[in-house]
């Protein structure tokens, strides 16, 4: 099967494409959205039955987020030399191992490898799909799939909230993730056993020159100018929407878990809409003269606005708060693509897996530290912080992100220079 160009009017074709290689890549991810954020349904389970406080709960689920990044670097290079197929198809049942030993364990220390395990397995979910895309699809419909493709993990978030709250109806925390396993496993097999591979596409460069492409990218101005406010921002949207948002309305809105099911649900679903319509955007602000620069100058200041509520505890709809946060929290997502266009064709795949490696650690920094800070206020009667102790936690995650923008929106020594 070759690459279906521009002009081929085989719409059987591309059909057949969307189904043996985006359709695979896009349950993987599914599924890696679903693991990320179903913590923030569960955490009261799982802090009953665990005896745990809030900075272990934060521990806990941040070391999806910790595997996750750790695992960028390596991913890139066996992507390359591999094929994302037999690549990501491997990760995911490393995946749904880690979900069935999540599932089974019964200390911190099993259930925090488990975690592991399944941030390890789901690592692939959107550089491994993109680089599938890349070989499969022509150049012109890559931002369409590829927007398609992050709109479909946004359903796996939404799947994490009112389903996952059904399905405790008829078993518990553990029966959620031994099914989640099985299913798991069965999307690896489709991975490997349906994805067609792509001859004469695999690099089989040396690891010295592998890692001079990362030291390269490492080294650059550029990528630290670009890299910390969306490795701020998104990382510190990840850990609230992935696990304290729950936390958060059960204990500040004093919603029960039917109610708190719901809203995680209309936070989730306005993420979706956020990575769907981002790009979207992007061209509209660039027919008005925006350039993309500028437009991730305007989502990251958006986002700074949607967080000032939750941290002045100021907030005349629940609702509202919270779906403006899920829509913008998602916006510098934008960064990638800039990124990767800032340097060569041949260092931009490790130039955006470097960007998620920072993204995701701070992820599992951001969740972590909540937890700390919250545990820094005794718990009520009802098992609950006090509103101020998620104003203080927050108030730290926006005050980091109001210094990354800061940090680039600051005029660089070349800047002034060609305006002199």
């Amino acid at each position: 099967m070759t690459a279906i160009s521009s002009t081929t009017p085989a719409r059987t074709a591309i059909a057949t494409l969307v189904f043996r290689v985006y359709l695979p890549f896009a349950l993987a991810y599914f599924l890696s959205y679903l693991f990320r954020t179903v913590n923030a349904a569960l955490s009261p389970n799982l802090t009953r039955e665990l005896n745990l406080d809030a900075a272990d709960l934060g521990l806990l689920t941040g070391t999806y987020f910790i595997a996750f990044a750790l695992s960028q670097i390596p991913l890139g290079m066996m992507m390359d030399r591999f094929g994302p197929r037999r690549v990501h198809a491997a990760l995911v049942m490393v995946g749904a191992a880690g979900a069935l030993l999540f599932g089974l364990g019964h200390s911190i220390g099993s259930l925090a490898l488990g975690r592991a395990l399944i941030g390890m397995g789901m690592a692939g979910g959107l550089m491994a799909a993109m680089k599938a895309i890349s070989l499969w699809f022509p150049q012109e419909r890559w931002a369409l799939i590829n927007g398609f493709h992050m709109a479909f993990g946004g359903l796996g978030a939404i799947f994490a909230t009112k389903p996952v709250e059904i399905a405790m109806n008829y078993t518990d925390w553990r029966g959620v993730f031994i099914g989640l396993a099985a299913v798991t496993a069965g999307v690896a097999t489709l991975l490997f056993l349906a994805v067609p591979e792509k001859p004469g596409t695999q690099v089989k460069s040396s690891l010295r020159e592998a890692f001079g492409g990362v030291i390269t990218v490492f080294k650059s101005a550029t990528f630290w100018r670009l890299s910390p406010g969306a490795a701020f921002g998104l990382g510190g949207f990840l850990a609230v929407q992935g696990l304290w948002s729950g936390p958060w309305l059960r204990h500040v809105s004093g919603f029960d878990n039917d109610t708190t099911s719901f809203y995680l649900l209309a936070i989730a679903a306005a993420m979706a809409a956020g990575y769907l319509t981002s790009g979207i955007v992007s061209a509209a602000l660039a027919k008005l003269g925006i350039s993309p620069l500028r437009t991730v100058y305007l989502m990251h200041i958006a986002f700074i606005l949607c967080q000032i509520p939750l941290v002045t505890g100021w907030i005349p709809n629940v609702m509202a708060v919270w779906v403006i946060y899920g829509y913008f929290g998602v916006g510098s997502v934008l960064t990638f693509p800039l990124l990767a266009q800032a340097f060569p064709l041949s260092l931009g795949g490790r130039a955006i897996t470097c960007l998620n490696m920072l993204m995701f650690g701070m992820a599992f920094a951001w969740q972590y530290g909540i937890g700390i800070v919250l545990d820094f206020w005794p718990r009520g009667a009802n098992g609950a912080f006090p509103p101020i102790a998620y104003q203080t936690a927050l108030g730290i995650v926006l005050a980091v992100n109001v210094l990354s923008v800061i940090w680039l929106l600051m005029p660089r020594r070349s800047q002034r220079s060609a305006a002199n």
